[in-house]
């Protein structure tokens, strides 16, 4: 393994991200966190992870979108960040809330490249579609297998957080990669990190590739024991 300079090699974001996945040993899509980070593990600033990012990092994350088809992110991270109907028609957006506090009239919410997933209970504005599974609270296992159908072939699920639906996923444990961008600085302060609200336990991650662009770095690391 060697690090790649992404100046000499600018088609390597296409080469490295957008390629086609295997289902993995249990027959389902693979599913894939991605996170931007800190020197010293924070993954905002100010609330948002854009003072973390750069052009090459947005560039990443949208090659991972169009690569997947499929994004799951939770609306924590959907209302922080100012989600927008993405500009590719062919990536939909599932929004995983158990308390279904979103703006039902939003223009993101209410188009059709977005789905709500919530539990039974949840109240959802009419017209929407909706995804459930649980009884009173998002049951994510149950998640993964209802949206890994709604996968087009060689596709995968590109996980976009927040904290709590990242640790809740490998709590579950069927995170299969994760796609890490690590920012040059350090933020301080007390603020999230990847994980929030995890059982501690030890995943085993290999690294696949390390890309950069000035100092922000690009890795890619897939499980060493395949997810359940």
């Amino acid at each position: 393994m060697h690090l790649e300079h992404l100046a000499a090699q600018p088609s390597s974001i296409v080469d490295r991200y957008t390629f086609d996945r295997p289902k993995n040993a249990l027959g389902r899509p693979p599913v894939e966190m991605c996170m931007l980070a800190s020197l010293d593990g924070a993954i905002s600033i100010g609330g948002k992870s854009a003072g973390l990012s750069n052009a090459t990092d947005r560039a990443v994350l949208l090659a991972l979108r169009s690569a997947a088809g499929l994004v799951l992110v939770g609306a924590g991270t959907v209302r922080a960040e100012s989600y927008n109907v993405p500009a590719d028609p062919n990536v939909t957006i599932a929004v995983v809330t158990n308390s279904c506090s979103l703006d039902w009239d939003s223009e993101f919410v209410r188009s059709p490249q977005t789905i709500i997933v919530t539990h039974e209970r949840g109240d959802v504005a009419d017209g929407i579609e909706t995804v459930r599974c649980g009884a009173n609270s998002v049951d994510l296992s149950q998640v993964i297998d209802a949206l890994g159908e709604r996968v087009r072939q060689h596709g995968f699920i590109h996980v976009e957080g927040g904290p709590v639906l990242n640790g809740a996923l490998l709590d579950c444990d069927v995170v299969d990669a994760f796609n890490l961008t690590i920012a040059p600085f350090t933020v301080g302060g007390e603020g999230s990190r990847a994980t929030s609200g995890t059982i501690e336990m030890t995943t085993a991650f290999s690294l696949e590739h390390a890309l950069s662009d000035g100092s922000h770095l690009f890795t890619r690391w897939v499980r060493t024991v395949p997810a359940s």
